[in-house]
């Protein structure tokens, strides 16, 4: 079973630069689907606006999606996505705050900016496969800026405030592990996940894709209310799994 992807984007000359991304980035690409806005996504998702997408017998893996779309915002269909087991990641030319923030709120695992180069934007993707988030540099320096900074970024007056969603690591209470609740193939993916392993060597360990891999670490992390595989794996040794 080879990766499915879908492409929300208005632009067909950002869908096919999109297109040409996906396919550099990953080997294992069956198919790519564009949708060129929220109507069309919708039909090929299978569901109507404000439901929910549930997953097919042959759900997508990946699904990119542009914030502003002539039906709508990507926001909406970020929200719908909660229970669809794929990576989303957003595809935008805005680096603001009022952008990016509430992507996050909404659901996205990623935020990438198109303008980037085809080089950095490749690179970026790939990081899905390692286990870490795909976020351009001027967003993972916006972040880490806005987190060290304490009344968040904007204008400098302290005026933006970061979403509750999206709070610092420190702010999240500490999680008691509770591993009878993972499957027994999360309490392996987890293990191996705290000896440094990437998501690829995990895949290759285990004898499984690497999207299926990363739907357990999505799992692992909801359950054991982390944010991290750092914090999971501190989780993991303080009960002895590893």
């Amino acid at each position: 079973m080879a990766v499915k992807v879908l492409i929300l984007e208005d632009n067909p000359v950002a869908r096919g630069f999109l297109c040409r991304v996906v396919r550099e980035s990953f080997s294992d690409v069956s198919s790519i689907t564009e949708a060129g806005d929220l109507d069309a996504a919708r039909q090929l998702l299978g569901h109507s606006a404000g439901g929910r997408a549930a997953p097919s017998d042959d759900p997508y893996q990946l699904i990119l999606v542009d914030l502003e779309l002539p039906d709508g915002s990507g926001l909406e269909l970020l929200t719908e996505l909660a229970s669809y087991p794929a990576t989303r990641i957003v595809t935008t030319l805005y680096s603001d705050d009022d952008h990016l923030f509430p992507a996050l709120q909404c659901g996205a695992d990623g935020y990438l900016l198109k303008e980037d180069r085809f080089e950095v934007l490749v690179e970026e993707l790939q990081k899905i496969v390692r286990g870490q988030p795909p976020l351009s540099p001027a967003i993972a320096r916006r972040l880490l800026t806005h987190f060290r900074s304490g009344d968040g970024m904007g204008n400098g007056h302290g005026q933006t405030q970061a979403p509750q969603a999206v709070a610092p690591v420190a702010a999240v209470a500490p999680a008691v592990l509770d591993h009878e609740r993972l499957t027994p193939r999360e309490s392996e993916v987890l293990t191996y996940l705290s000896k440094g392993f990437t998501i690829k060597e995990i895949a290759s360990l285990m004898g499984i894709k690497w999207f299926t891999v990363n739907d357990h670490i999505k799992s692992i992390y909801k359950k054991l209310n982390v944010s991290s595989r750092a914090e999971a794996a501190v989780l993991a040794s303080k009960q002895g799994l590893v």
